[in-house]
């Protein structure tokens, strides 16, 4: 046999191979079809009992499945493994990204279920005339009633950038009026910062959440704070940050540590990962102190927890949320999403964070010995261990 002929041996042999593994795949993936379906049958046997038989409403058809995703994942255990509809979905895009089209308004419900307005300053809503407390009737052709939820109205209110929207108002004793308004790009920043009012020689950032933009104002906020104000040392509050977007908390993580691990993620496939410090960090020999309570969460806890373990700053303040989960966001086609827990965190030092949570380095109550509302018992605690650190 020549080698030519050999050759083509090897490969009808290799193709029927294939084939033969393809054609067993393929049976056994009708096979596994065909018993999820006999296991429905039970499902749509007491649905059919439920459709002929119930006195009240029935939920349509999209309900029934959105009811039987969640009653399915509520099997696994595991708060964080969940299903999110479209509408509450887009509303958690438009919190990590940072911005959304919108006019600039605030709601809230008042005792009566009423919806009240308050305008940013400078917003869309507030040069069309919208007035704190004025009350919220229709969004478009939408009619708001005390049991339209407040999520449903933003999502309303959304939209894109540069279309309109028709809102009616009441503000007693005028009749209830139409205001038409321009939806335009609304910036929902997630640090503040400023030199403390007590030393200015302490520059304060807060982070309420870790969104797309927070790596970028983190760094600004250390740029005008350390080169423009000076100051000599960090004051970093998470206090009720309930998490958010991993790479912007390595980013900040990164701006106080010179090196070393950010955190490792343990799953039950494949090897563990090892997340680095980035490089370039302004503020990694300035002194440091991390504010931390029950509210500090995920994204945050990494962050702080990153900083205990180098023993770059000390946590001041109540023990942490302890939530440590990886969760893999999974959109479907009708805009919803799959959130599925896929993995744990550990800090660089390899203590869990789910279900425990961090222990403060100096553990004191925002109210301890506080002499009236407005006093910050961790603040004033922070400020003084950073007063004692600074040449």
């Amino acid at each position: 046999m020549t080698k030519r002929n050999v050759l083509l041996t090897l490969m009808l042999i290799f193709i029927c191979g294939c084939l033969s593994y393809g054609a067993g795949f393929s049976v056994y993936l009708l096979q596994e079809r065909a018993q999820i379906n006999h296991a429905f049958d039970v499902f749509w046997e007491a649905w059919d009992r439920v459709e002929d038989y119930f006195y009240g409403d029935l939920p349509t058809r999209q309900e029934r499945t959105y009811g039987a995703i969640r009653g399915a994942l509520a099997l696994l255990g595991d708060p964080y493994t969940t299903f999110v509809e479209p509408q509450p979905r887009e509303l958690e895009r438009d919190r990590m990204r940072g911005y959304f089209g919108g006019i600039g308004v605030a709601i809230q419900k008042d005792d009566d279920g009423q919806v009240l307005l308050s305008p940013y300053p400078d917003s869309p809503a507030e040069r069309a005339g919208v007035l704190e407390g004025d009350v919220l009737l229709a969004v478009d052709d939408h009619m708001v009633t005390d049991t339209t939820s407040l999520d449903t109205v933003k999502a309303w209110i959304r939209g894109e950038v540069g279309t309109m929207l028709r809102i009616t108002i009441s503000r007693p004793p005028t009749p209830p009026f139409d205001l038409s308004i321009e939806r335009e790009e609304i910036q929902t920043p997630s640090v503040v910062w400023r030199p403390l009012e007590q030393d200015p020689s302490i520059a304060y950032i807060q982070i309420a959440r870790f969104t797309e933009r927070t790596g970028d104002e983190v760094i600004a906020a250390l740029e005008e704070l350390l080169r423009e104000n000076h100051c000599k040392a960090v004051l970093l509050d998470l206090r009720d940050n309930s998490g958010g977007l991993i790479p912007t908390a390595v980013t900040t993580v990164s701006q106080f540590l010179g090196e070393g691990d950010v955190m490792i993620e343990s799953s039950r496939k494949g090897p563990e990962r090892v997340v680095l410090v980035e490089s370039g960090g302004q503020a990694i020999t300035l002194p440091l102190a991390v504010l931390v309570n029950g509210g500090t969460a995920s994204a945050a806890e990494i962050v702080a927890g990153a900083l205990q373990a180098h023993q770059r700053a000390p946590l001041i303040g109540e023990t942490t949320f302890g939530k440590g989960s990886v969760q893999l966001i999974y959109d479907l086609s009708d805009g919803s999403s799959l959130h599925i827990t896929s993995a744990i965190w550990l800090t660089p030092d390899r203590r869990p964070l789910e279900g425990q949570g961090l222990t403060p380095d100096i553990l004191v109550s925002r109210r301890n010995g506080a002499q009236n509302e407005t006093e910050d018992a961790q603040m004033e605690r922070a400020i003084t261990y950073l007063q004692t650190e600074m040449p």
